[in-house]
């Protein structure tokens, strides 16, 4: 076995390798998910079906950030997701609100 072998084969290799193709997908989903928002959008109706279909698994809600940079998933919306603590999710960041005086 050579160390290239040996590199690809070890444990977390194989997580980091893991990790990479689910975060290709995600992205890959985001992208699809943003175009057919705008294809939405658009006022043809022609792209609310596929839209409606691809919210399936997923939730909007707004979360205040907290010390450190952390946000909380409701409670709502982790039973309906079947989210646990441990879980992998995918994140999409937009700004609502900002409480700052400036």
């Amino acid at each position: 076995m050579t160390d290239e072998d040996e590199r690809t084969t070890w444990p977390p290799a194989i997580l980091a390798r893991q990790f990479q193709e689910a975060g290709e997908q995600a992205v890959e989903q985001q992208s699809e998910f943003v175009q057919q928002l705008v294809d939405a959008g658009t006022g043809s109706m022609n792209g609310l079906p596929e839209f409606a279909a691809s919210s399936m698994g997923t939730a909007t809600f707004k979360a205040r950030v907290q010390s450190g940079g952390r946000i909380s998933i409701p409670d709502a919306e982790r039973e309906a997701l079947d989210i646990e603590e441990g879980d992998i999710v995918q994140t999409v960041v937009i700004p609502v609100k900002r409480n700052r005086s400036e």
